[in-house]
């Protein structure tokens, strides 16, 4: 699995700390990584620096391949992979401080 270089471990535990509350707002199906989630994955990240996807369970997706190819399709962080749920990371430099998800 690929995790990001650029994450201390600090910075892992406090980011899955506020993915746990977070609800999947991508959904990988029966069709798997498609240009489509890519996309939506890309465009929830844009807005909210940290997503959590899921794997649906009729889904014959490897989980730890999913996250690796949509983290470098959105080039984002791979914060945890947990049973069928993935949460990624990846900063927006173009958001206010106050709505920024603040990193040790």
């Amino acid at each position: 699995m690929k995790w990001s270089e650029n994450l201390t471990g600090k910075q892992v535990r406090v980011l899955r700390g506020l993915g746990h509350h977070l609800s999947p707002k991508v959904m990988i199906g029966r069709q798997g990584i498609t240009d489509h989630i890519i996309a939506s994955a890309e465009a929830v990240l844009v807005t909210d620096e940290l997503i959590k996807i899921k794997i649906v369970s009729n889904s014959e997706v490897d989980r730890q391949q999913a996250a690796v190819v949509i983290a470098e399709g959105t080039k984002s962080s791979i914060v945890q992979v947990l049973g069928k749920t993935i949460l990624l990371y990846r900063e927006n430099k173009d958001k206010k401080a106050a709505k920024k998800v603040q990193l040790p």
